[in-house]
């Protein structure tokens, strides 16, 4: 028996390629004479261009950089010098787990560090750039991304606004892009397909767990209007689109500026590593995240694994949490749901750890 392992993250506490690592070896105590192969997956979420780095053996970049407030950190990026090609993930430096709840804020959290991050690229020899939009803590248009590269930004009174100056987004009347630097191409890959504007769009989506207070969104959306225009001062033909709410806008606001083009980053990813040849030589497939619900039939990873696994006549199981009724109708052959966590808890990564277990060895003893 053959068996892939390629499970998502289960965000916020077991990481895709530890939680392969642990469902597999599971597996082998259990069925000793399979043959068990991992390939973790990811779809533009965090640490999709981290996986990605790791697996084409790309070279590992630190950098120190700024967090999405202003704070120093460490953050890594992957470099192909062959290809002249980075891969970052927008959650290494700007991303929602680096700050605590009461420093979340869209009108001063910036991608700048982001920015830093490609322009140390762009130095090493990099043209082309992979961006994972997953896990960003603003909502910024990319703006801060094109301060790091060499925009200047001004208030209406021609003041220049510094880097992470506080209430930068309201204050913002004018961009000047003359000393931006060059890149060839940014690719933007994503697990949503939001538009920015609208109901479903960025702002009243993911602006409340980036800091929006519902009393500020109607304001928020009215600066968000201005700034896109300002933006079609330098692109007349910029329109919001699928996939443009992602990570705050990001591609919407590069696309003023840059060649960007902005895909799914499941359909990316399992292309690279080459998951459909994986997926047709396996006799059956594991995979699973934190949570399964109807947005994950939006682009997220498992629910494109289930799709390939469909494809191909391979039974597929899924460990997730969620709503039984959801998941019994998921169309997965077999569901394992996880156990609640205890968020209070201070071991809640090995509480994860042990409820993956219980779930996967539950799963296992159905069979029999």
């Amino acid at each position: 028996m053959r068996i892939l392992v390629a499970p998502n993250a289960f965000k916020g506490t077991i990481p895709a390629h530890q939680a392969a690592r642990w469902i597999a070896q599971w597996l082998r105590e259990k069925y000793p004479q399979a043959t068990i192969s991992c390939c973790p997956i990811a779809d533009g979420g965090d640490d999709t261009c981290a996986l990605l780095g790791q697996y084409l053996q790309w070279q590992p970049c630190v950098v120190e950089v700024k967090n999405a407030r202003g704070r120093p950190l460490t953050a890594t990026y992957y470099l192909n010098l062959p290809t002249a090609t980075a891969c970052i993930d927008v959650a290494t430096a700007s991303g929602i787990a680096h700050l605590a709840l009461q420093e979340r804020n869209v009108w001063s959290a910036s991608t700048f560090g982001t920015g830093q991050l490609i322009c140390h690229a762009l130095q090493k020899g990099a043209r082309h750039i992979i961006l994972g939009l997953g896990g960003s803590a603003t909502i910024d248009f990319g703006l801060g991304i094109l301060q790091a590269l060499g925009a200047d930004l001004y208030d209406a009174a021609r003041n220049y606004i510094p880097p992470f100056e506080e209430q930068w987004l309201r204050k913002l009347a004018i961009i000047e892009p003359k000393n931006l630097q060059k890149i060839e191409s940014i690719t933007c890959l994503c697990d949503v397909d939001n538009f920015f504007f609208g109901q479903k769009g960025a702002i009243p989506v993911f602006g409340p767990q980036k800091g929006l207070l519902s009393e500020e969104r109607n304001l928020f959306t009215e600066n968000a209007y201005r700034i896109f225009e300002l933006l079609k001062l330098h692109q007349p033909a910029l329109s919001d689109g699928n996939r443009l709410g992602a990570a705050g806008g990001i591609a919407l606001g590069l696309s003023a500026f840059y060649r960007v083009q902005v895909c799914s980053g499941a359909d990316y990813f399992f292309n690279a590593v080459g998951i459909q040849q994986q997926i047709a030589q396996s006799d059956l497939i594991i995979t699973g995240e934190g949570r399964y619900d109807g947005q994950s039939e939006s682009g997220k990873g498992c629910f494109k694994l289930l799709l390939l696994a469909k494809k191909y006549s391979k039974p597929i199981w899924l460990i997730s949490s969620g709503k039984e009724e959801e998941l019994s109708k998921s169309g997965f052959d077999k569901v394992g749901i996880l156990p609640p966590l205890d968020l209070s808890a201070l071991d809640l990564d090995q509480q994860a750890v042990n409820n993956l277990k219980q779930t996967v060895l539950q799963l296992l003893d159905s069979v029999n």
